[in-house]
Order: structure tokens, then C-alpha cells, then sequence
């Protein structure tokens, strides 16, 4: 069970690897918040949290201090702080809690590469163990058409920072997300940056279409195709296919996320014929049904 004690209002959202970890507000919202495919916080306006208020966060898990091993730092991306605001809280996280293993986070694109070499290998040292990057496509049309902020090669290029700081990468694909037209464009380049990265996770996630998001409204308009499961767990057959990492690398991959049809999972390149049989059976029975409804992944 989470361990959550700021009283700032919006909505909270963690990875599912962080379920019994202790969230710690230190930014309310998303720095960049103009995806177009996303939600999350478009009704929360970007807000840092004042040094009083995560410290007083801290102090009231102290009565849990034998029990906290994670702590993960809300809201969407807080490495948008700078180093000098992110130091004394992670030194504070390691005085107050011993048996402390890890710090984690959500990092956004344009905030890893906002930050020197220098700055990640010290956020490293202070205990930031584990960033999850939102990759999302390594397709430069695709992460403009969605407003991530980065293109092809700059998503790359965030990914690499973190690896070369020694800090542990979650990295996060969302399966569908150019759509019918740039399925196949999509799958290749992020494959290819999959590649170029060597993540130490990856997840893939499905695209669903929120209430409020642009890309909802494409699809209602008529200008965005969305996949079908079948046409999905293709799709990831196309990137898991093509992923090659060099020698002695290996990568734990999952799709345990809850908008996805199919929960996989398997240690890349060691697993890889394994998890494309796997792949190709999901594929199959997904075509057989005949009832799906695109609107199953539309928010009403």
C-alpha cells in the first residue's frame, strides 16, 4: 500500500512497480502537459512544491521509517526541479528513512536533457536509483504529431544520458500511437531507438483515447485511426522483432500496464523467439473476435 500524505489537490499517478512505495509530492502537475494523447493533469495547473511542504511530506512518514525501502517523487516529471532543489531532498530521504534502497521518478524528455552529465551522475550518487522515461515513439513525426516536445533523435539522446549517469532506465512505449497510417513508421524508429538506448526495462503500453485529449478528438473527427487489439500486439511483434542490443545486454520487458489486451513478459535478447510465439498467439485469438468495439479504449 502506498504511504501518501500531501494535501495538494489532483490526481496522483505511479508506475505499477512503485505500489508499495512511498509517494512524495515534490512538483503538483506536468511541466509540459500538452501531449495530445494525455490527460493526466491537464486540469491541474503546474505547481513545484514549496521545501516546507515535502518536508513535512517526510516527517510524516517518519512513523514508517523501518518500513520505507522506495520512495518514488510525484507528480509527472520531477526532474524538471533543479539539481539544487533535488540534492537536499534526496540527502533528507536518506537521513530520515535507513533502510532506504532506492529514490524514482517520471522524467519527461526535455528535462532529462536540460540537465549536464555532471548533474544526473550527482542525482545518482544522492540515491536517484530508477527514472521511468516516457519515451512513448522514437518516430519524429509521430512524437511531433503528439506534442511531446523532442524529436526522433533528442528522444534517444534523453535515454543515453540516463544510462551513462548509471541510473537505472524504465522505458515506456505506447503501442498504437501513430496510428493506422504511421503504424509500421512508428514500430521501425522505435525499435531503433529501443536499440540505441539499451533501456533497463521496457514497457509497452496502449494507446487509449482520454476524455479532453486532442487525439480523442481526431479519432472522433475522422482524422486518426486507432488500432485494433490484433493490429496492436502486430505492431509490437514489428518492434520486439527488430530490437537488437549489444552483446551481454539484457532487458526485462513487460506489458502488465492496465490498458494493454495482453500481459507479457520476458528478459530480451534471451527470451526474444519466446515472447514472439507468445506474440503470434495473442495476435491469432485477437483476430478471431469480431465484437471489438473502438470505443472500448475512449474515454466517454
Amino acid at each position: 500500500m502506498n504511504l501518501y500524505f500531501d494535501t495538494a489537490q489532483g490526481p496522483v499517478f505511479r508506475p505499477p512497480s512503485e505500489a508499495n512505495s512511498f509517494l512524495l509530492r515534490v512538483t503538483v502537475g506536468c511541466s509540459h502537459n500538452r501531449c495530445t494523447y494525455c490527460n493526466m493533469y491537464r486540469s491541474v495547473p503546474f505547481q513545484v512544491r514549496p521545501h516546507i511542504e515535502v518536508q513535512r511530506q517526510i516527517k510524516m512518514a517518519l512513523p514508517h521509517r523501518q518500513e520505507i525501502r522506495r520512495v518514488f517523487l510525484a507528480d509527472g516529471n520531477a526532474l524538471v526541479l533543479h539539481t539544487e532543489r533535488l540534492l537536499p531532498i534526496l540527502q533528507e530521504l536518506r537521513t530520515s528513512f535507513p533502510r532506504l534502497q532506492r529514490v524514482s521518478c517520471y522524467a519527461g524528455p526535455r528535462d532529462i536533457l536540460a540537465k549536464r552529465p555532471d548533474e544526473l551522475l550527482a542525482l545518482k550518487e544522492a540515491g536517484l536509483k530508477l527514472i521511468y522515461y516516457g519515451m512513448e515513439s522514437g518516430d519524429s513525426d509521430v512524437l511531433q504529431h503528439v506534442q511531446k516536445g523532442v524529436d526522433g533523435p533528442q528522444s534517444i539522446e534523453a535515454g543515453q544520458r540516463i544510462r551513462a549517469a548509471g541510473i537505472k532506465l524504465s522505458l515506456m512505449m505506447i503501442l498504437g500511437l501513430g496510428g493506422r497510417e504511421a503504424s509500421a513508421a512508428h514500430a521501425k524508429s522505435t525499435a531503433e531507438a529501443v536499440s540505441a538506448i539499451c533501456p533497463d526495462l521496457l514497457s509497452a503500453l496502449t494507446l487509449m483515447l482520454y476524455r479532453g485529449s486532442e487525439l480523442k478528438e481526431e479519432f472522433e473527427a475522422g482524422t486518426f485511426q486507432i488500432l485494433n487489439p490484433a493490429e496492436l500486439m502486430e505492431e509490437l511483434g514489428w518492434i520486439v522483432e527488430s530490437i537488437r542490443f549489444p552483446e551481454g545486454h539484457h532487458c526485462l520487458f513487460r506489458s502488465n500496464h492496465i490498458s494493454n489486451y495482453v500481459n507479457l513478459a520476458a528478459t530480451l535478447p534471451k527470451e526474444r523467439e519466446r515472447l514472439l510465439t507468445d506474440i503470434a498467439l495473442a495476435t491469432k485469438k485477437l483476430q478471431q473476435v469480431t465484437d471489438w468495439d473502438p470505443y472500448n479504449c475512449v474515454e466517454r
